[in-house]
């Protein structure tokens, strides 16, 4: 057989050889990327169960039905004065750096190194409070959670009564205004942690990252006309209106 020959016969044979190994490996390829992806869609919460507007939604309740723990005069001044003025600042950044009118709240925040303070302070801030708004309730005796979300926190801080203690740590001492967080790590795994001003572990600039469970507004405009500087009763008053079914639907989400 001439060279020629069998240089055609050996480029064709390792050429087919060749094909077989790519495909295989961009079979592989795919498999990885597919188990990725379903890895990831595991540890995102649905958004779209929580996904925040600009806008400041009705509160779920009238100004004087957390009495007795929140006073209807803060509430009445915190929700038309305080958060209304979050939503609109946060409306005039989101004109003025030029971010398309239909992203959430949630994606500015999780990409908030890249705009201005008042992005910052106000998505932070009408978030945060939206969510508070929410995580509250009129009282109720023996206030607690149950379920999955209460197995978790016992297995995580022992015991409900220990994971409050801790939580109001974290709230206590927060050094001037902030927030303290429950939160997810990714993973179903709690945490308790605070932030500054109107930060929160959604934000990539955070010392804290994760998915918010529960927030408590540590601000002095949140308590003060009621509680003075005693910000230990206030946090330690306030389990008593907590919305446990609005936690867990969070919790669920993750």
């Amino acid at each position: 057989m001439s060279p020629s020959k069998i240089n055609r016969r050996n480029f064709i044979a390792n050429t087919a050889r060749g094909t077989v190994v790519l495909s295989a490996g961009i079979t592989a390829f795919t498999g990885l990327l597919e188990s990725c992806s379903s890895s990831k869609k595991a540890m995102v919460p649905d958004m779209v169960k929580f996904t925040t507007g600009y806008n400041q939604t009705p509160l779920p309740y009238a100004y004087n039905a957390l009495e007795n723990v929140i006073d209807s005069q803060t509430m009445e001044i915190h929700y038309t004065k305080h958060a209304a003025a979050y939503s609109k600042a946060l409306k005039e950044a989101v004109a003025s750096e030029g971010i398309a009118s239909n992203t959430s709240v949630e994606k500015i925040l999780s990409g908030i190194a890249s705009y201005t303070p008042k992005m910052r302070n106000n998505a932070g801030g009408h978030y945060n409070h939206e969510m508070f708004w929410k995580s509250m309730q009129p009282k109720t005796t023996d206030n607690k959670p149950t379920g999955s979300l209460l197995t978790s926190i016992e297995q995580t801080f022992t015991s409900f009564a220990n994971f409050k203690s801790k939580f109001n740590v974290a709230a206590t001492g927060r050094f001037g205004s902030g927030w303290a967080w429950l939160y997810s790590d990714g993973s179903k795994a709690l945490k308790i942690g605070s932030t500054p001003n109107q930060d929160n572990p959604l934000m990539n600039v955070s010392d804290i990252k994760g998915f918010p469970l529960l927030g408590l507004d540590v601000w002095e405009h949140a308590y003060y006309l009621k509680y003075q500087n005693k910000r230990a009763d206030y946090a330690e008053n306030w389990w008593n209106i907590v919305n446990w079914n609005y936690v867990q639907s969070r919790f669920d989400a993750i």
